[in-house]
């Protein structure tokens, strides 16, 4: 039976390294209680015996960490590793503990995946045979520490290892989960008074491009260039680029800050937003007005509904209460869109 963990916490990824076996374990436990996605962590070289001559290998490993943690030359290398941190809210680190540090091993891959992690809601599970997780900790803070950590680490040692669905059920219903959901997937786009929805492809950029309209409705001017109708977004994104054929209604960021809607193909390296929903070529070219250059466009998460104040009240009775899109008043708003000091929030 899955553990109850809320429905809007986003994708979770369960990150691990195994060197006796015992955290692989711990990890098939963890993901009969949760959906997660998994990523194991593999050492370069293959075969290595750690604990040889009194630990001798793996504590040369932690001491050249120690001595130099912020140069890379100074963690072992690993497998390359694919999976994008972009696309998880959630992520539980399950690692072994070698002679009171975190396993060499899995301090690379948390050096060297650190720009991607920041805002991450994170959870950490160590194992042991019977020292304390204090340096592990100490470690997994050092290595990440722009993250939100969801609760105190779960310590599973040679004692209770054989306890570890229980300790896990419980540890689970400690953690703190991100509240955040996944990535609002649609946006509007409104020009010369029409208005057309766009389907949002889920990434970084239009993670930060949904942050940015949550505050306030995006307006700029693009102009034509035969194929689509292109021009700044006055702010740049993170990229994620690749090799593709656009087609007519796809949206794309080309060089970080340059928003690109097109009416017709093309072919380049873009980072994918999305696409307008539901039009057909000729359609969209008199929607873009294709030819015409200074075309003011409105990228909003809400389409336009012609309110533009508040129901007629004193001003100091209207500050601060919520109202409906069709304006009515609403004194405890749940989660939804309101107008709120005459804007548009999301609560």
């Amino acid at each position: 039976m899955k553990a109850e963990v809320p429905a809007d916490t986003g994708k979770t990824l369960v990150v691990y390294y195994s060197y006796t076996g015992n955290c692989r374990e711990i990890v098939t436990t963890l993901t009969s209680q949760i959906e997660a996605d998994v990523l194991e962590i593999q050492p370069a070289e293959k075969g290595l015996k750690y604990e040889a001559n009194g630990y001798a290998l793996g504590t040369q490993l932690l001491n050249a960490i120690k001595a130099n943690p912020n140069d890379a030359s100074s963690y072992p290398a690993i497998d390359p590793v694919d999976t994008s941190l972009s696309d998880y809210k959630n992520i539980i680190i399950v690692t072994p503990l070698w002679w009171s540090q975190m396993a060499a091993i899995m301090q690379t891959y948390l050096f060297q995946s650190g720009s991607q992690i920041a805002g991450k809601h994170v959870g950490m599970i160590v194992s042991s045979h019977s020292s304390g997780i204090s340096g592990v900790v100490s470690d997994a803070k050092r290595l990440w520490p722009n993250v939100t950590w969801m609760g105190d680490a779960l310590w599973i040692n040679a004692s209770n290892h054989g306890n570890r669905a229980s300790l896990i059920e419980n540890w689970l219903k400690t953690l703190n989960f991100s509240n955040e959901g996944t990535t609002m997937d649609k946006m509007y786009i409104t020009i010369g008074g029409q208005t057309q929805s766009v389907t949002l492809v889920d990434n970084v950029a239009t993670r930060e491009l949904v942050a940015a309209l949550q505050d306030a409705s995006i307006t700029i001017t693009l102009n034509d260039n035969k194929f689509e109708i292109w021009g700044s977004l006055g702010k740049s994104l993170t990229t994620k680029n690749e090799q593709m054929t656009v087609q007519p209604g796809d949206i794309v960021l080309y060089n970080g800050s340059n928003i690109c809607i097109f009416y017709d193909s093309n072919s380049w390296s873009y980072t994918r937003l999305g696409k307008i929903d539901g039009l057909s070529g000729s359609e969209l070219r008199t929607f873009l007005k294709a030819g015409q250059n200074n075309i003011s466009v409105t990228l909003s998460l809400t389409k336009p509904t012609g309110i533009r104040s508040l129901p007629p009240a004193p001003s100091s009775v209207r500050k601060g209460r919520s109202f409906t899109l069709n304006g009515v008043k609403v004194d405890n708003p749940s989660k939804g869109i309101y107008v709120k000091n005459g804007k548009k929030v999301f609560l």
